[in-house]
């Protein structure tokens, strides 16, 4: 399995596929799958029976997981970037490869 560069709580860009473009907060991170699902991004409707937690049922709109390679990490700045590591003392830190600057 490969190190992943994108954590939860990271702001990511979709840089492929059909929501190309749009940015999120990333919710959760699927390590086994190399996916993740990103706030607002790759919408699908899921069709739903009617259970106790929703009696109704009916058509919701949730997201789908994204991989991990059609992700981007954003800097302050808002612009897409990649990730590198480096050591600052004893800690380990990522950092932004445009920018230079610590994430």
């Amino acid at each position: 399995m490969t190190k992943l560069k994108i954590k939860s709580g990271d702001t990511v860009q979709v840089i492929a596929g059909d929501h190309k473009g749009s940015e999120g907060k990333v919710l959760v991170v699927l390590k086994d799958k190399n996916k993740a699902i990103v706030e607002g991004a790759n919408m699908v409707k899921k069709h739903t029976k009617p259970s106790a937690q929703n009696p109704q049922g009916g058509i919701v709109e949730k997201e789908a997981a994204i991989h991990i390679s059609n992700l981007s990490l954003v800097t302050g700045k808002g612009e897409p970037t990649r990730v590198g590591y480096r050591m600052e003392g004893d800690n380990k830190v990522r950092f932004s490869k445009k920018s230079n600057e610590v994430i």
